[in-house]
């Protein structure tokens, strides 16, 4: 269950390709916009798709995939050849003008000398281009590319077999390079062997041995001993150093164990925490046969360049000994209420005892790094996904990424220990990367490599941990400075009645605040900016969305009469993609490659940045300038989303209005709040013969913030996605807001609400990021100018000025 395969499941044809251009202009104040263009399907593929020119009878490979493909295109036409094809022989040299291919019938005429035929690149470009697809052309085919290359049948017969003849040729001398490695290799094994033989070596006293003593097999298997006891003392020292103390006793309490499968380390006392429950004796997993392997099925090992086998299996056994233990904290510490979780007096929030805490386990990953601060929170809600979905859900990181798009910049699955148990994700285990976001320049992106375990409980209860391995990974490699240690956190999952679940989600975080701009350390302080609040706020909102677009009836203030089904998917992906690129642009994070600006001309807490647009249909071409801001206003959340979000209070703030009204052509609702949908708005034009511009709009509002994105889109091009046609060819750069409250004091959406302790809550402010991102020049190859950069500062500086003077906040 996810947005993307939700939104990809369209039917219908894609429509026409569309790449728009929306540059704008230096005067940002007038507010004209250039008109975008529509490009035909045949001429954007002919513009993104020309084929390399190639050179025919080429003596290097092109690649060992496309050399293997096509010598399976050979070779499954072998059945089909027909019977002239079968004496196809001829060498290169054959390929003559004319009658080169004569059979020379007339037996009696003298001898003539040969005369050949050079074929121009144009030529040899279109018989490349076939071959790639059919090495054995048939009749037909060979008669219409001779005619289109002005050609004789015979000289595309004759370059086809001398074609399929060098390729022949080609993967023959490939296999047998190959061969010829694997022969050389054993033979270099034989000698070290052979040399091993001659001079062995008593274990017991260091001195020769007498090849009269021992059996042949004996003395291999000596050799093999002394070779594992060498490796064995390598990796215990690298444990020492991971474990902080000495193991060397390992290696002699292993030598009368070695007929068994398994390596024994005891790790009971060591410096991971929490443990007693867990078993001190630990199997190596895949290379002990027995093992890991006989309670969770462990993935084979992966080769890494200068780690063998065995520091594999150590490493593979520490994450998964810290895994069992983070398991444990996060379950202890989702079911544990008071001493452990306290109330504030301050919103109600829950906060962790850290006293409680530290008497109650002790650090998995260490001890907290000197500069380090801790935030930890814990929510609970429901949600509308049944406790599987959920599960398959966090364990896909290309799901778990849609699932929360505005919090999770990038995320991917480095190593896969364990994949589960019995086809389920009982027991799966997993290396992830993720950079983490708040929608603000302000904060730093978190980036964390991090475990990620899944264990079923009972039936109908699931828990998902994550626990960061930066401790585990410095003791083979340079340590590395992290901003963020993600110690264990996670959610458990238990099934409720109709479908739905209750989420118990714990957050537990060190980092370094230090990076972080003085007017958001209360919110992260707080929890609120990457707490559980807010992952169990975003999961609630994208579940419940889900559930309305699966739904097969329309809720009732949708206004989209004119909009297919097809339509609406279209629309919704097209959203999503802007939301993103939103994101990305204000965050800074790896999903585009930002050049970060310091000009002397742009406000301190200004960050401008450019990149440069090329080949992407989903953006016009050219220099790409993004500036996002965040201030302070002193209203509440809910009121400035409301005011942002509402077209007839459009003209108040934005250029794009023309100083009217924008009137809502379409409304696609994603959530039971209003606030919660994605619109199509028209722009009035400025005089009669300036036409309309339509603007698409996506809003959502949850617990912990709310997002007003939006970009102006080409009429003819949202027709097409409008009728069901492909969005990914819709050119759009997005510029909107994101809201935020200004501390644990605001409750964001609900200013009224009361909370646990029996006040009212105090709304004392939000936290609002102002962002753009505009093409200056639509050659990606051009140097950008002070003028640009001036009016981007300008044009961000104004919007804000306007609002607070809408607001009544200028001061």
């Amino acid at each position: 269950m996810s947005f993307g395969g939700f939104l990809d499941n369209s039917s219908g044809g894609g429509g026409a390709r569309i790449v728009a251009d929306i540059p704008y202009s230096n005067n940002m104040a007038t507010g004209a916009i250039a008109q975008p263009r529509l490009v035909s399907p045949s001429l954007a593929k002919s513009m993104f798709s020309s084929p390399g020119l190639s050179l025919a009878l080429q003596t290097s490979m092109e690649g060992q995939g496309e050399v293997t493909r096509l010598a399976e295109n050979f070779e499954s036409g072998g059945g089909r050849r027909s019977r002239e094809d079968e004496h196809e022989s001829r060498s290169g040299s054959d390929n003559m003008d004319g009658a080169s291919g004569d059979d020379q019938d007339a037996a009696d005429n003298p001898p003539r000398k040969k005369r050949y035929h050079r074929h121009t690149p144009q030529q040899i470009q279109e018989l490349e281009a076939l071959f790639k697809e059919c090495p054995h052309p048939d009749e037909k085919q060979r008669l219409e590319l001779s005619r289109r290359l002005s050609l004789e049948t015979r000289q595309v017969k004759f370059w086809f077999q001398n074609r399929r003849t060098q390729m022949k040729t080609q993967l023959e001398r490939h296999e047998n390079s190959i061969l010829r490695q694997e022969n050389d290799k054993l033979r270099a094994e034989n000698m070290s062997i052979r040399d091993a033989m001659r001079n062995p070596i008593c274990t017991n006293c260091g001195g020769p041995a007498i090849i009269g003593d021992i059996s042949l097999e004996e003395q291999h298997l000596r050799i093999e001993n002394a070779r594992l006891k060498d490796e064995l003392d390598r990796v215990c020292a690298l444990a020492g150093k991971f474990l902080g103390r000495p193991i060397s006793s390992l290696a002699s309490s292993m030598a009368p164990a070695m007929p068994s499968s398994s390596l024994e380390l005891g790790v009971g006392s060591n410096g991971f925490g929490g443990l007693s429950t867990v078993a001190t004796t630990l199997p190596l997993g895949h290379d002990f046969g027995g093992g890991i392997s006989s309670t969770l099925p462990v993935a084979p090992p992966t080769s890494t360049t200068g780690v063998t086998g065995l520091e594999r299996s150590l490493e593979r056994s520490m994450f998964l000994e810290l895994a069992l233990a983070a398991m444990d904290e996060l379950v202890k510490m989702a079911q544990t209420d008071e001493p452990l979780w306290v109330r504030s007096l301050e919103g109600g929030r829950e906060i962790l005892n850290l006293e409680e805490y530290m008497r109650t386990f002790t650090p998995c990953i260490g001890m907290k790094p000197s500069g380090f601060v801790t935030e930890c929170t814990r929510e609970t809600g429901m949600v509308i996904i049944n406790s599987l979905a959920l599960v398959e859900t966090l364990m896909d990181s290309n799901r778990w990424a849609e699932m929360f798009p505005c919090m999770i910049a990038r995320t991917s699955t480095t190593d896969v220990i364990s994949s589960g148990m019995g086809g389920t994700r009982n027991g799966a285990l997993q290396l992830m990367h993720a950079e983490l976001q708040v929608l603000s320049p302000l904060v730093p992106v978190r980036e964390v490599n991090f475990l990620r375990f899944c264990k079923q409980h009972a039936e109908g209860v699931w828990a998902v941990v994550d626990v960061s391995i930066d401790t585990i990974r410095e003791t083979s490699v340079a340590p590395t400075f992290v901003n963020c240690r993600r110690l264990p956190s996670g959610c458990v999952v238990q099934d409720m009645p109709n479908g739905y679940s209750k989420v118990t989600w714990v957050e537990h975080a060190e980092y370094d605040e230090s990076a972080v701009h003085q007017l958001y350390r209360p919110l992260l302080g707080s929890g609120m900016g990457f707490g559980a609040q807010r992952w169990v706020a975003t999961l609630q909102r994208q579940c419940e969305c889900l559930a309305i677009l699966m739904s097969s009836t329309v809720p009732t203030r949708d206004h989209t009469a004119a909009i297919t089904a097809g339509g609406r998917r279209s629309m919704l992906k097209l959203a999503q993609r802007m939301t993103d690129n939103f994101c990305a642009g204000v965050c800074a994070s790896t999903v585009h490659k930002w050049n970060k600006l310091c000009a002397g001309n742009v406000d301190e807490d200004v960050r401008v940045m450019t990149r440069k647009s090329v080949d992407d249909p989903g953006e016009p071409p050219g220099i790409v300038l993004s500036a996002a801001t965040s201030v302070w206003l002193p209203v509440s959340p809910q009121r400035l989303f409301d005011f942002l979000r509402d077209e007839r209070l459009r003209s108040e703030w934005d250029i794009l209005s023309n100083g009217g009204p924008m009137q809502e052509m379409a409304h696609i609702a994603k959530g039971q709040d209003h606030g919660n949908c994605v619109s199509l708005l028209r722009a009035s034009a400025m005089n009669a013969n300036q036409s309309s511009m339509l603007i698409l709009q996506e809003t959502c509002i949850d617990a912990a913030g709310s997002l007003v994105v939006y970009a102006p889109v080409d009429i003819p091009a949202m027709h097409v996605v409008m009728n069901g046609g492909d969005s990914a060819y819709v050119a759009l750069l997005p510029s909107g807001f994101a809201i935020v409250p200004d501390g644990p004091g605001s409750r964001g959406p609900n200013p009224g609400a009361h909370t646990n302790s029996g006040g009212p809550n105090r709304v004392s402010g939000s936290l609002l990021t102002v962002a753009f991102q505009i093409l200056v020049n639509s050659l990606p190859t051009a140097k950008l100018t002070v003028e640009s950069v001036e009016t981007v500062n300008n044009l961000i500086s104004c919007t804000v000025q306007k609002i607070k003077a809408a607001l009544h906040c200028e001061s």
